[in-house]
């Protein structure tokens, strides 16, 4: 069992870790760190956090575990601050859905100071906010990528990767790189073309908006996601993004020759063919 858990942020990501920690028995103690005490107030109220704390040292003293649930440049800017307020015995990882720059940085701490960190990325979320969406279940059977590199602990990989078993979630590891891309493909890049998709419906025809059904819905769920968080992944993970975009408009322009050329054998392939690939995905 982890003796003191620290958790650094306690909205949607971070207060479902201090709930599913503390429904699965897996901390004695649980210490909420944030900007305002109030927000903290109900995480406390309910018994997900025993302590809680917008004074980041004191928050992360004695602390087994340190989890990051920030946003991604905030976790970037923390990083030194928590570095400085923690010893090598004291394992830090975040939940954010960048890994290059959070990674280099920690890299470049740890190489200065004792510093043990590996970072981790649950493929679970939603695209509502805050500590009144989290649930103890969030991570049940979702994945997660922990992401170690050459100059990780081994210990902090193991440990990070038992915490989130523990949480029920299904552990892989990826190298920094190989993560941004994988999330490039899967996350960053539906939820750029969701945003895009109500744009674009909205310029074609603007009533159409008021008669969208379950598909559309669907389709576009994520649309609905905090702004300020998406535009902070899209910059950090600008490349694979760009590279990614540039796949997918390859695709559109071949589904577009394919209705322009009013082929109906090779369209009705092409369909086919995309619904199988879809079909793997499990």
């Amino acid at each position: 069992m982890i003796h003191r858990l620290a958790i650094v942020g306690v909205g949607l990501l971070g207060g479902s870790v201090a709930k599913a920690a503390r429904a699965r028995g897996l901390a004695h103690t649980i210490v909420g760190v944030g900007r305002d005490q109030t927000r903290l107030a109900e995480a406390l109220g309910d018994g997900a956090l025993d302590q809680a704390t917008t004074d980041l040292p004191v928050g992360l003293r004695g602390a087994d575990l340190v989890v990051l649930a920030a946003p991604v440049l905030v976790i970037e800017g923390l990083l030194g601050s928590v570095a400085a307020a923690v010893g090598p015995e004291t394992l830090v990882t975040d939940v954010g859905s960048t890994k290059g720059s959070i990674v280099r940085r920690a890299n470049a701490l740890s190489a200065s100071q004792p510093f043990t960190f590996v970072g981790s990325h649950p493929m679970a979320g939603s695209e509502r906010a805050g500590y009144a969406v989290a649930r103890a279940d969030l991570f049940q059977g979702a994945t997660v990528i922990v992401t170690p590199t050459d100059a990780t602990v081994p210990r902090a990989t193991k440990e990070v990767s038992a915490f989130w078993e523990g949480l029920g979630a299904r552990v892989s590891h990826l190298d920094p790189g190989a993560h941004d891309r994988v999330v490039a493909a899967i996350s960053h890049l539906p939820h750029l073309a969701a945003f895009a998709l109500v744009a674009g419906a909205y310029r074609f025809e603007p009533t159409a908006l008021g008669f969208a059904a379950r598909g559309f819905r669907d389709t576009t769920r994520v649309a609905a996601s905090d702004p300020v968080v998406w535009q902070e992944i899209f910059h950090g993970n600008r490349d694979a993004l760009l590279t990614s975009l540039r796949s997918f408009r390859e695709a559109l322009d071949e589904v577009e020759r394919l209705v322009v050329a009013n082929d109906v054998e090779d369209l009705r392939a092409w369909l086919a063919e995309i619904r199988a690939l879809r079909e793997t995905v499990r």
